[in-house]
């Protein structure tokens, strides 16, 4: 009886049943993302990659941000053990949760960055100095690695959007090496992009999540420590 008893409890404790758990997990958050993400990740891919299509790209982008998010959620909440599975109720939870204050700080994000691509794509035509590009470039970047903190931050704590914006400025110079891991998978997932297409990367939405999340557990530990009750 002892025997039997032990046994259950050690059923989908050992090495093996954790890493089936992850692998699983990981599979139903990528087919999640990919549904989630589908309605402008589909008009995204077959559109031509040129500069004037900057607006569209924004539009199809907009479902990715609450996609990306719900994944966080769903991964940082993985449980373990085969016997108690529920990555697409988390997934589900972490959508419904965080979409509203997910699309706050995406749709400005995605606007901002439409306008510096445009300024790029035609800065001779507007007579524009060089080394304007350049600040650009730098303004595109940081803006880029400021919305992958705050993604990370809401999807995980429930702090209002204005200071979702300052912790994720914060912790961009507070936590250097998660923000050199971040501009290290977002150049990554941008060859990815260039050598194949966006679909591909989409395919792989679900590990590069898991990489995020990963990179940013510095930051996330910090913030439960000194932010949260």
């Amino acid at each position: 009886m002892s025997t039997a008893i032990d046994n259950s409890r050690r059923f989908g404790e050992g090495p093996l049943s954790r890493a089936a758990a992850r692998i699983y997990t990981v599979l139903v958050v990528e087919l999640l993302l990919l549904a989630t993400a589908a309605p402008g990740l589909v008009p995204l891919v077959l559109l031509d990659r040129d500069a004037s299509n900057a607006p569209l790209a924004a539009i199809c982008a907009l479902p990715l941000g609450p996609a990306v998010s719900a994944a966080l959620y769903a991964l940082h909440h993985h449980r373990s053990d085969l016997a108690d599975l529920s990555p697409a109720a988390a997934f589900v939870r972490g959508y419904r949760t965080n979409v509203g204050g997910v699309l706050r700080m995406w749709v400005p994000w995605l606007a901002w960055l439409t306008v510096l691509t445009l300024n790029l794509a035609y800065l001779p035509a507007a007579g524009v100095p060089s080394w304007w590009a350049v600040a650009m470039v730098i303004l595109a970047v940081a803006a880029i690695l400021w919305v992958t903190n705050a993604l990370v931050i809401t999807s995980l704590f429930a702090f209002r959007v204005r200071d979702i914006a300052r912790l994720a400025v914060y912790f961009l110079v507070r936590t250097p090496r998660v923000t050199l891991g971040n501009a290290c998978l977002l150049i990554v997932a941008a060859g990815v992009t260039m050598l194949w297409s966006e679909a591909v990367l989409a395919l792989l939405g679900a590990v590069f999540v898991s990489a995020l999340l990963l990179n940013a557990r510095p930051m996330t530990t910090t913030i439960q420590e000194q932010f949260t009750a």
